[in-house]
């Protein structure tokens, strides 16, 4: 069972993505998040700082790093992000389709919204990219390696996204597999 903070916390994202598929994002404002779930606009930035973060939120960054970093440094930096982030997507449970396919959908459709995604996956990029060369990658392998494994599970969760059919961790194990050079 989740924690009051918790359970206030996924209450403010399900009645924020709802208010936002009905009325538009920038039609829909903090005040109104926070009165359809029946909290104070403070309580909803005690949980979110920004109204961008009810929808990007992405506590993940800390497993990814330490997955990657869990792999073998005699790999090459492609194989160890690609074998990290693999690592990371199997530990979290399958997400629930509706509600994350609306959710991509909602940032995919919204200028703002898709750059501070692009914010968010620059920064797990960066991680990414650190971690390699902690472990002994050249910066520019580092990168290269970093960029190429977040730009292919972006493309499956886009591609997931605006389709209608099947779950999302297959389309990702699919898209990272193809940088393996597996079919």
């Amino acid at each position: 069972m989740p924690s009051r903070a918790q359970a206030t916390r996924d209450r403010l994202q399900r009645v924020a993505l709802r208010l936002f598929l009905e009325r538009g994002y920038d039609a829909t404002t903090v005040n109104d998040v926070a009165e359809a779930a029946g909290v104070s606009h403070m309580t909803f930035f005690r949980h979110f700082p920004t109204k961008e973060s009810v929808v990007l939120d992405d506590p993940y960054d800390p497993l990814i790093g330490e997955l990657v970093r869990a792999q073998p440094t005699d790999l090459p930096p492609l194989e160890r992000a690609r074998r990290g982030l693999l690592a990371a997507w199997s530990s979290l449970p399958e997400p629930a389709d509706d509600e994350t396919r609306a959710r991509v959908r909602l940032v995919a459709g919204h200028p703002g919204l898709r750059a501070h995604a692009w914010e968010n996956n620059q920064r797990t990029e960066d991680l990414v990219a650190e971690v390699l060369r902690d472990g002994g990658a050249p910066r520019l392998e580092a990168r290269v390696a970093a960029g190429a494994c977040l730009g292919a599970l972006t493309a499956a969760l886009l591609d997931w996204g605006a389709a209608d059919d099947g779950p999302l961790g297959p389309r990702v194990v699919a898209a990272l597999e193809l940088l393996g050079g597996r079919r």
